[in-house]
């Protein structure tokens, strides 16, 4: 092969968020390392699997500090550089915050790609880091075996719009943001199965930053919120009503999928990575006992630059919904509820 004739995924052993680390695995890791000293002005750390940390520098001004790369979710270079910008960016306004600058991570196999891709894998990541208002203002590459782009990202917020994943109270109700199936489409791309139009879809669903988390985070009735990435819908649900100390009830029917996300899932377009989130928390999910296969797996798909997961006062539920999709989000969706209990997630046809 010469090296314009790579395909981006070909290059890669995975693709987006379902190169993370299980979440079995990345639990056994944080667990062994040694506890880390108390900072009173870190009012988020490793804690909670939060989506950024959170420094506090004085009673007006916290900063937010994140990092997330990965490895190529389609082939077109441009749009990989898209989506992994919004992803990465995603965690700031998931805790509430504004971005105010990012700084690329990059790593490629610069004798396997043209240096043409590599630039336009930047050009893409600078493109939404324009549309978020933020500059890139530097970085870090290496010559890499596979290759991987991402950003780190620093945010602002007052204290008192930081949004943890560790506010649900018993009663709330759970909103996404965005559809769900990133991880099956992706699947269906690796096999060049993914249906006409549908690339579309996926695309404008991945490049739409997560905006809306800093206008959410200043509504007191909001009292949760996560992004839904790499462990899919099940997994950073049950993040959340692990910090939270509740349960969570989802009902499939209320969930909004991409349109052939179901029927993919159907003909067996399931990631990898699905299955090793499945076995690191399927313990703790209640299923019906009808639940076909595909549809447990769907519920694990691995979400590259997905949606966020809003816990709210339930009387403000539907006006939320409304704000959302009002806000750009079409498929924002109200899907379940918060209840006492034992942290678990209980799935309702």
């Amino acid at each position: 092969m010469t090296e314009n004739s790579f395909r981006l995924t070909e290059l890669a052993h995975g693709g987006g968020c379902g190169c993370k680390l299980a979440p079995s695995v990345l639990q056994n890791l944080l667990a062994s390392q040694p506890a880390a000293q108390p900072f009173a002005q870190l009012l988020v750390g490793t804690e909670m699997a939060d989506d950024a940390a959170v420094w506090q520098v004085d009673e007006n001004t916290c900063i937010i500090a994140t990092t997330d790369f990965f490895m190529p979710v389609v082939d077109d270079p441009y749009d990989f550089g898209r989506i992994a910008a919004t992803n990465a960016i995603s965690d700031v306004y998931a805790m509430g915050g504004k971005p105010i600058l990012a700084l690329a991570i990059l790593g490629m196999p610069i004798s396997k790609l043209a240096p043409e891709k590599i630039a336009k894998v930047l050009e893409g990541g600078a493109a939404i880091c324009a549309e978020a208002g933020i500059p890139v203002a530097g970085g870090h590459s290496i010559d890499s075996v596979e290759p991987i782009y991402g950003l780190a990202v620093i945010g602002l917020c007052r204290p008192e719009h930081v949004r943890r994943n560790s506010g649900a109270e018993a009663g709330d109700a759970i909103i996404l943001t965005k559809g769900i199936g990133i991880g099956i489409y992706s699947a269906a791309i690796k096999k060049n199965a993914l249906p006409a139009g549908c690339y579309d879809e996926m695309i404008a669903s991945t490049t739409l930053l997560n905006r809306i988390g800093t206008e959410l985070a200043r509504d007191a009735d909001v009292h949760a919120i996560t992004d839904v990435t790499g462990f899919g819908i099940l997994g950073h649900g049950l993040e959340m009503a692990r910090a939270s100390g509740v349960s969570l009830t989802i009902n499939v029917k209320d969930i909004p999928f991409l349109s052939v996300a179901e029927s993919l899932a159907q003909e067996g377009f399931i990631t990898g990575a699905s299955n090793r989130n499945w076995a690191s928390y399927g313990e703790d999910v209640i299923l019906p006992e009808t639940m076909a296969d595909w549809r447990r797996l769907l519920l694990a798909d691995p979400q590259t630059s997905g949606g966020l997961l809003v816990s709210c006062a339930p009387a403000k539920a539907h006006s939320l919904v409304q704000a959302i999709r009002a806000a750009g989000y079409p498929l924002a969706s109200a899907i379940g509820n918060v209840k006492e209990g034992p942290a678990r997630i209980v799935v309702r046809d």
